[in-house]
């Protein structure tokens, strides 16, 4: 019985310890333009713009009020005119943080402006970007595909330090 337990700790262990690194690590996935410091980000929250950019599809998530629907798309509208390298980016490890829109607009709205304020994957010597660093970086094409998303979600925010 004893052994069957041991056995039993043992594998326990050896999954919670794989679920850990596959769950907690996505560095080599996040953009040169994303912040730095983050080994896991899900979303970043873009206050400028208020809009998203879902981190393991690399797509932009934003609100088209003619539409009345969030759209996803791979760039942004050539319309917003913004540089992703200087915007704030607010990392958010919540589920479809855009279907709570007003909560993340109230309270990441301070950072709207705060250009230049954050180090950037791109222009990080720390080894574990490295990788990631010595590809080019795409998400900042202007491509026009895009597809609606309908859902409900809620949020438990896991990214901020405030």
């Amino acid at each position: 019985m004893a052994l069957l337990w041991a056995a039993g700790l043992c594998y326990a262990s050896t999954t919670q310890a794989q679920v850990r690194v596959n769950v907690n690590l996505n560095v080599g996935s996040q953009p040169l333009w994303g912040p730095v410091g983050y080994d896991y980000a899900e979303y970043y929250y873009l206050p400028d713009i208020d809009a998203y950019y879902y981190i393991p599809r690399r797509q932009f998530i934003y609100f088209d009020r003619d539409e009345g629907d969030w759209i996803f798309a791979n760039a942004l509208p050539r319309y917003y005119h913004y540089d992703l390298y200087r915007g704030y980016k607010v990392v958010i490890n919540d589920p479809r943080p855009y279907l709570n829109a007003g909560y993340y607009r109230s309270r990441y709205g301070r950072y709207r402006g705060w250009y230049d304020r954050q180090d950037l994957i791109r222009d990080c010597h720390d080894n574990r970007y490295r990788p990631h660093r010595d590809h080019d970086d795409d998400d900042d094409d202007q491509g026009d595909r895009h597809w609606r998303g309908h859902g409900h979600g809620h949020h438990h925010d896991h990214g901020d330090d405030d």
